[in-house]
């Protein structure tokens, strides 16, 4: 997951989550791997970034505030949220916002304004 998401004209939402690891895997490579997969084919999934450094922070982009709330009630969404907080995670927060207006640079490109 090393793209920048090619997100849709605003308004979309977006959901920021910040973690702090726990040591040792503990199988979280597996099971962040399939949520990623598992995100993508939900209904109103428009992409994803991802960073750690010792913070670890991903943006997944959505088309409503539904589609967030489906995801977070996915069956197996519901499972990777106990296992993190059992094994995964020292610290996490969740935000939720609105992106009512998003730019962007390509090299190459004319730059937005």
């Amino acid at each position: 997951m090393s793209e920048i998401a090619n997100t849709p004209e605003p308004p979309y939402y977006a959901v920021i989550f910040t973690s702090e690891r726990t040591d040792g895997d503990n199988q979280y490579a597996e099971m962040a791997d399939e949520m990623d997969k598992l995100a993508a084919a939900q209904p109103g999934f428009l992409g994803v970034e991802s960073a750690r450094e010792g913070v670890g922070i991903t943006v997944s982009y959505w088309d409503s505030l539904e589609a967030i709330q489906q995801w977070k009630h996915n069956e197996r969404h519901l499972v990777a949220q106990r296992k993190g907080i059992a094994d995964w995670y020292l610290t996490y927060k969740t935000r939720i916002c609105k992106v009512e207006r998003d730019y962007g640079f390509e090299k190459g490109s004319p730059p937005v304004r």
